[in-house]
């Protein structure tokens, strides 16, 4: 891999350039950031990396494109770039909703395309991204992979799959933030000031969360080591349970899903 260009520098096209640079997969001068409003990319420019407002000059030259840009934007940006782009170069799109058919219907069937859904904790180091295509290449695959392995965990899905995955991690991550919120207004509820309730919340989901990531453990098996016979915790979640708490995050996630994949239409 010598050289990448992501179109559309905004927050998850930030935060992959800057997990490349620190993973020394990549150096800035290798990187290519492009964003309308170029002025916005002064201090990545400073830092090494190329910054343009022309998405038709920097795809010249890259052997990655990554499309980060929303799905309501990419016929106009696939139709700009289609004629500068060779069967070569591996395109790589985290637009919602959007399937490898959509782009290969604009840019040619000779291209090889990948698509990945991280999430917001990109920013961070910790995204969950979930990697699929139609018909790339394994190696190809394997590329776009070690990609987003430098910014989170990554499983490869099958594409008919990504609409889900989108729901599950994408949006998830605001389901399971809500949830933390709720936490913290419970605490704040039952005695303690905003700014402790919360982060007692926090670290007590991240506790969980590493504790299943750890010990590969099913959450009834540790929930059950949680709760004892007439004891507090049971009567909690079985009350959680009775106003419909397992029920509307399943529903939520439902409802997303549907609607994920209809962005690309709208």
């Amino acid at each position: 891999m010598k050289n990448i260009t992501i179109i559309g520098s905004g927050n998850i096209g930030l935060s992959l350039a800057k997990g490349l640079v620190k993973s020394n997969l990549f150096v800035p001068a290798q990187i290519t950031l492009t964003r309308r409003n170029v002025e916005a990319l002064e201090e990545e420019a400073k830092l090494g990396f190329h910054v343009s407002d022309n998405n038709n000059s920097a795809v010249k030259n890259a052997d990655i494109i990554v499309l980060a840009i929303l799905p309501q934007q990419l016929k106009k940006v696939l139709e700009l770039i289609k004629t500068s782009l060779t069967s070569t170069q591996i395109i790589v799109s985290v637009a919602s909703g959007v399937s490898c058919m959509n782009i290969k219907a604009i840019i040619g069937t000779d291209k090889q395309v990948v698509r990945a859904m991280p999430n917001t904790a990109i920013a961070i180091g910790q995204s969950m991204t979930c990697v699929a295509t139609d018909d790339a290449d394994i190696k190809v695959v394997e590329k776009v992979e070690k990609l987003f392995e430098t910014v989170g965990a990554v499983v490869v899905i099958q594409e008919d799959l990504m609409t889900s995955a989108t729901a599950l991690c994408a949006c998830g991550i605001a389901f399971f933030l809500r949830a933390i919120r709720a936490a913290s207004q419970g605490g704040v509820e039952i005695g303690f000031h905003a700014h402790d309730a919360l982060k007692m919340a926090v670290q007590t989901a991240k506790g969980a969360a590493d504790l299943l990531l750890q010990t590969q453990n099913h959450p009834e098996g540790e929930i059950d080591k949680v709760t004892s016979p007439k004891g507090c915790t049971i009567a909690g979640l079985n009350e959680m349970e009775h106003n419909g708490f397992s029920s509307a995050f399943i529903k939520g996630i439902k409802l997303s899903a549907d609607k994920a994949g209809d962005l690309y239409e709208e």
